[in-house]
């Protein structure tokens, strides 16, 4: 009996039999997991967690590496498990021996640092017995002397401030935000800030430093949660069966920036202590679940958020390790489908202030829109899907070594190029953009994406499959007809949401004098194979830019300026927003938006 075995989130998946070791379909499938022992149980490396289908009984070797804890999450060790049905499983990133390529880069935008809370040396006089004044008010009199005003110090740093006080000699540097103390240290402490952009299925993580804007570090990671769902409608619907399971969601995410947050002050040499302001972006769903908000509402029309303004939370109620005191300012959300994500990048690309007419495109698993014309902000989100991730393709993979990432055919003759330059073990979704729009071009794709006769497209039981690589002992990678319908879908809501926002402003795609393309997707896609697909307007290529993390670089700018945070804002206020399924004709819209 054989069973499909599903591994996630490197989008790998296939067919075995159920004497196959769950390590053995991993290594025929090029999931490069971690077995140092060579599959003897031993090394404990190779675990995996069994999110959905039945495998077999934990083994004798398990019982004593596994916790308990680990057994109730459903970890396994993949070298001592077997399918019983079909199974869908988490790979955690470090039973993994190659990272997969995340976006944590963007535009390079100048700014004035003026950030919300500042570093202050002060010098104290100790008390006396004629003068007995308090540590708080002695701190507050030197930090009045010197322009400030603070009125209250936070209970941590409270319970902090004598130690501090006296084993530095009375000399120390003090963290004021706004009317509060929010941290104390030694004299010339480099008071340090963390940013994060916590997209659907990756986080780019940023330190900076608050005094002179210096990036220190920066690192990309897979958003854990996508166990639970590759969008973020699976993970409302997760989060709405039980609290435990909205706490956990949460909790993953927690998780993921705490380590990311200490993994970079490890790689800058300084300590996660001297954090003390962070700022947050995600869409909506991910801002709730960070926060620990209800999500219920984001799945029921009208869609509302239970907050839409700015909030500013302390670090150690979401159980953030940063320094005590700490703050995380999360950016304001503009609908249940358009969050603090899509204002950070508005924010970077600086469209806001533009005098063009510009269109900015966010492209992932939900890709939101902006049109700005004549001064006016227009958003739409689009549930593009995980096809661009490589999810439900058959061959599809995550951006990772060996993933063919470009493809060429002319005159027959095929190209293709793969990240790392390793044998190709499958096709990410650049690659699988480009295949198709060469499919197109070469007409082996008709208009309505049917799969014609060609030499290099054969006939795999009742699916039409396009051979782009052959590989020894294992079946070719292939672009099958089920998987172009996939990216139709996906490509068909993107160039709906397109047409919605023009066609509200009144005007012709030819009006516009820039597009903008953000995102890690939109980072590594090929803009004339979106043209040829019919994914983006067909406009002189040098009126596109490609910008790279641009939500990441707008919370870099939150977070070193109190005038971008109000800037930010005014964007949320502004900018219109209209619902993609409230169009005329949708459904016919978007049946003709998937052509090609």
């Amino acid at each position: 009996m054989s069973f499909i075995v599903d591994f996630e989130p490197v989008g790998r998946r296939g067919e075995f039999s159920e004497d196959d070791t769950l390590l053995e379909c991993a290594r025929q499938l090029s999931v490069d997991l971690v077995s140092i022992c060579g599959g003897a149980g031993s090394c404990e490396r190779c675990k995996v967690q069994v999110i959905a289908g039945e495998v077999s009984e934990l083994s004798f070797d398990e019982q004593f590496v596994l916790t308990e804890n680990e057994v109730a999450q459903g970890y396994r060790l993949a070298c001592r498990t077997y399918p019983l049905s079909d199974v869908k499983l988490h790979v955690p990133p470090e039973s993994l021996t190659t990272p997969q390529r995340t976006q944590v880069e963007g535009l390079n935008v100048s700014v004035e640092v003026d950030p919300i809370l500042v570093g202050v040396d002060v010098s104290l006089t100790p008390p006396t017995l004629e003068s007995p004044k308090s540590d708080s008010m002695n701190l507050f009199s030197v930090l009045a002397e010197k322009g400030f005003q603070p009125s209250s110090i936070d209970y941590q740093v409270m319970k902090e401030l004598p130690e501090v006080i006296r084993s530095n000699d009375w000399q120390i540097n003090t963290a004021v935000r706004g009317e509060e103390v929010v941290a104390v240290g030694a004299p010339g402490t480099r008071w340090l800030g963390f940013a994060a952009d916590i997209g659907t299925t990756k986080i780019a993580g940023y330190l900076m430093d608050l005094a002179t804007g210096e990036l220190l570090a920066s690192k990309g990671m897979m958003n854990p949660q996508i166990s639970y769902g590759e969008d973020v409608v699976s993970r409302i619907v997760i989060a709405n069966k039980s609290l435990p399971d909205r706490d956990r969601l949460q909790a993953m995410l927690i998780e993921a920036i705490n380590s990311t947050a200490v993994e970079l002050c490890k790689e800058a040499g300084v300590s996660i202590d001297q954090v003390v302001e962070a700022v947050i972006v995600g869409n909506t769903a991910i801002h709730h679940l960070f926060v620990g908000l209800p999500v219920k509402q984001l799945g029921l029309a009208p869609y509302t958020a239970v907050e839409d303004q700015a909030i500013d939370i302390k670090g150690r109620e979401l159980g953030l390790t940063f320094s005590p005191g700490a703050y995380v300012h999360l950016l304001p959300n503009i609908a249940g489908y358009v969050g603090a994500d899509h204002v950070a990048m508005l924010l970077a690309t600086r469209i806001a202030d533009s005098h063009d007419t510009v269109l900015a495109i966010d492209i992932g698993t939900n890709t939101e829109i902006c049109l700005t014309h004549e001064g006016k902000m227009t958003s739409v989100s689009c549930a593009s899907g995980p096809a661009f991730e490589g999810a439900h393709i058959k061959h599809g993979m995550r951006a990772a070594p060996g993933a063919i990432e470009y493809v060429r055919l002319d005159n027959g003759k095929l190209e293709v190029q793969t990240i790392g330059g390793e044998p190709p073990v499958g096709i990410c979704g650049s690659g699988i953009l480009d295949v198709i729009a060469q499919l197109r071009k070469n007409e082996i794709l008709e208009h309505s994406g049917k799969m014609v006769e060609h030499p290099q497209v054969r006939q795999n039981g009742t699916i039409k499959e396009f051979v782009l690589a052959e590989r020894n002992g294992l079946e070719p990678i292939t672009i099958s007809q089920k998987d172009v319908r996939e990216l139709q879908l996906a490509k068909g809501a993107i160039r709906l949401g397109i047409e919605a926002l023009l066609e509200n402003a009144g005007i012709d795609k030819d009006k516009l004098d820039h597009v903008i393309i953000a995102g890690a997707f939109g980072t590594f896609i090929n803009v004339e194979s979106a043209i040829t697909i019919g994914m983006l307007p067909e406009l002189p290529l040098e009126r596109f830019s490609q910008v790279g993390n641009a939500a990441g670089t707008g919370a870099r700018l939150a977070l070193l300026s109190r005038r971008e945070r109000a800037k930010a804002s005014e964007i949320a206020a502004r900018d219109g927003y209209i619902e993609l399924a409230k169009v005329p004709r949708f459904n016919l819209r978007f049946a003709q938006a998937t052509y090609m």
